[in-house]
């Protein structure tokens, strides 16, 4: 199916897909092209997770890396955001982890082209071997092809200049907060301009873009605490993504977090310790299995020990929501976090 469209842009990385691949839906479709797109996560503007366009000019879609499903996608551009470990029922070392994105972005060819990360170690890696056309973006790196300059922020929402192949082409001011974000738009930034969108319409479609579904997504309030939702699964993601609501101003932040998997919740379990402390109060909820059994020992008891007194794990969704409604008051952020059905909170909570 990809094939038949004359570009083919692929999203990859750890995290950050589903919102670099709903910003450059955005993108395009608000400078008036109909891509065709696939995406992780559902987009407001295109009414669900995906579209099909009527154009066969560009296809944008989220190439996911575990099972190495990727490698059966066909993008002449690929995008690699970053590489670190995850998935570790499949992937049992960083070597098998950068062979298979060296894979992917070799799909491109050498007439293809591949926006990476330069500010990534193991992006940087994978790029050693690339045959195409290798388009950087950074914003630590200033070799890189695309940089964000002149970087503002205001309550945690990103304000930069874009800066490719060493010239000022255009403004962004983002409505997503975060640094990870600014990742995320860069790159989306690069995807767009590489394939010939105007830098001024690539900037307004970015500053026009309000966020994809789970990813830092306002709910609604409940006892005065703004309520959010979130697919966070990984330490880095949960580190980050708590970073970017403290930049909020908010008073407090509560995190309720649903582990994903025993695997993942066991290789990484003193990272998601850490990761989660960032928080005031941290509710963690049993473990979502998905495709496993526990074999490991690992719980959410034992999380909620590893972070201290400030944690507690609670055995039922219901018990997650009287917990919410007693603890939160006016000032807080309450983030509900995880990839599993933690999500199921909501209803229980009343929003306003």
């Amino acid at each position: 199916l990809m094939t038949a469209y004359r570009v083919r842009i692929g999203i990859s990385g750890m995290h950050g897909k589903s919102t670099c691949t709903s910003m450059c839906a955005g993108i395009f479709m608000d400078a008036g092209v109909d891509p065709t797109v696939l995406s992780g996560a559902e987009l407001s503007m295109m009414g669900g997770a995906y579209r099909v366009g009527e154009s066969k000019e560009h296809f944008l879609f989220e190439a996911c890396e575990y099972m190495d499903s990727f490698l059966d996608f066909n993008p002449n551009i690929a995008v690699v955001l970053n590489i670190e470990m995850d998935h570790v029922d499949y992937f049992k070392s960083m070597t098998q982890v950068r062979r298979s994105y060296s894979n992917f972005a070799a799909i491109t060819g050498t007439d293809g082209c591949c926006i990476y990360n330069a500010d990534d170690e193991n992006v940087r890696l994978v790029m050693l071997t690339y045959g195409g056309k290798p388009v950087s973006f950074a914003l630590k790196d200033e070799n890189a092809d695309y940089r964000a300059v002149n970087i503002s922020v205001d309550r945690g929402r990103p304000s930069f200049d874009v800066c490719a192949f060493g010239e000022i082409v255009a403004h962004v001011d983002l409505s997503v907060c975060g640094n990870h974000n600014i990742y995320n738009a860069l790159a989306a930034f690069a995807a767009a301009h590489t394939a010939g969108l105007d830098a001024t319409l690539i900037a307004r479609g970015l500053s026009r873009f309000t966020g994809a579904g789970r990813r830092m997504e306002y709910k609604g309030s409940v006892s005065g605490a703004a309520v959010y939702d979130d697919y966070g699964h990984h330490p880095t993601e949960v580190a980050t993504t708590l970073d970017g609501f403290r930049q909020m101003g908010y008073d407090r932040m509560i995190c309720v977090f649903q582990p994903h998997t025993y695997s993942r919740t066991a290789e990484l379990f003193s990272d998601f310790a850490k990761a989660l402390d960032v928080a005031d109060k941290v509710v963690v909820a049993e473990i979502y299995a998905a495709r496993e059994v526990d074999t490991l020992g690992v719980s959410a008891q034992k999380l909620a020990a590893a972070i201290g007194e400030k944690a507690v794990a609670l055995p039922s969704f219901e018990a997650i929501a009287e917990y919410i409604r007693q603890n939160a008051r006016e000032g807080d952020l309450v983030v509900v976090m995880g990839a599993g059905d933690i999500y199921k909170v909501f209803p229980l909570l009343d929003l306003k």
